[in-house]
């Protein structure tokens, strides 16, 4: 009903409408007595062949929604009953920001893909807390954290610090985004020595804590090997619990979308098909190079239980999906999950 119905509806709209209306309608939805049930026997999959605990936290299943969907927490308690493992909220900056300006969300349906240039739109870390504090679920929570627009490189470490005590007591795990590409001069931040000071800086505050929370690092497709070999380096220097390969990239080949349209849309990050193989391989290069030294939560370009198997067989603990989710709609999480029961 979704491809041939819903979704056409949906595509009608603006993106980012669409997205929000996304929202109203779930909600509304789960609202009518009954509808949870319902829910739950369609798109939830218990299975113990899909339980895995990952940096010490149990996860019913392994498959989570990336950040950017979710960005202040409004949706968390609803999305337990789609059958996600885990979400992730986020990105969450310290202050307010409405991002950059619109339109920033495109589709490309021939390549099943989009561009965003979002620019952390968010309401702060303030009103992510307060909606956290309403948590009614189990399901597990990360909170992926990110820099004001306005703070300069050199004093962002004080935004993501700022950002890890609000919601340390209110999320499961951190991810720590330096490698969003619509952020003037963010992965700047992902160079080796700025990168290790801003990891050290959290991890020693994380061990303030009676109870450390895991705390990850997202990285971008773009990253050549040789870099990929610094993030290996890192994540032992700094004894972070894993990485996040991966997030958008800022490449444009190879789509079968016109060139001219390309061109017209402008900046921003690519996700969905085309990133699939490059997401794989920086996933298999962090796995095979560092012996499986840390997990790896494995997101780009997922939109079938195959491609979540690869990046799982690619080194992947975890996946998460986004873009796919567009695409294919609700029934995903439950799809790629039933097909891992049977091949994992």
């Amino acid at each position: 009903m979704y491809k041939s119905f819903i979704k056409p509806l949906f595509f009608l709209l603006p993106p980012e409408r669409a997205h929000y209306l996304s929202f109203d309608l779930l909600k509304l939805a789960l609202k009518v007595p009954g509808v949870k049930g319902v829910f739950r026997k369609r798109f939830v999959v218990e299975d113990d062949r899909l339980k895995r605990t990952v940096f010490g936290i149990e996860f019913p299943n392994p498959v989570g929604l990336a950040a950017g969907f979710d960005k202040d927490a409004k949706l968390y308690n609803e999305l337990e009953h789609v059958g996600f493992g885990f979400v992730e909220i986020g990105t969450v900056t310290p202050r307010p920001q409405s991002g950059n300006p619109k339109p920033r969300l495109f589709r490309l349906p021939g390549d099943n893909a989009l561009i965003n240039r979002m620019g952390f739109n968010n309401e702060g870390m303030e009103a992510a807390v307060e909606r956290l504090k309403k948590r009614k679920t189990k399901i597990v929570i990360g909170g992926n954290i990110g820099k004001n627009k306005i703070t300069p490189n050199e004093e962002a470490t004080a935004d993501y610090e700022k950002c890890f005590d609000a919601l340390f007591d209110h999320v499961d795990y951190f991810v720590v985004n330096v490698s969003s590409p619509n952020t003037p001069n963010l992965r700047d931040l992902q160079e080796k020595e700025p990168l290790k000071a801003l990891l050290n800086h959290l991890m020693d505050r994380n061990r303030t804590r009676e109870h450390p929370k895991p705390l990850l690092l997202k990285i971008a497709p773009d990253l050549t090997d040789s870099q990929l070999d610094d993030i290996i380096e890192i994540v032992a220097e700094t004894k972070i619990d894993g990485v996040i390969a991966t997030n958008t990239t800022i490449a444009r080949a190879p789509l079968t979308t016109d060139q001219r349209s390309i061109e017209a849309i402008g900046a921003g990050g690519l996700s969905g098909q085309p990133l699939t193989d490059r997401s794989t391989h920086v996933i298999r290069y962090l796995h095979d190079k560092s012996n499986g030294s840390f997990p790896i939560i494995g997101v780009g370009g997922i939109s079938s239980g195959e491609q979540a198997l690869a990046k799982l067989k690619a080194g992947a603990s975890l996946i998460q999906v986004y873009t796919g989710y567009v695409y294919e709609g609700p029934g995903l999480p439950a799809k790629i999950n039933r097909y891992l029961a049977k091949h994992l």
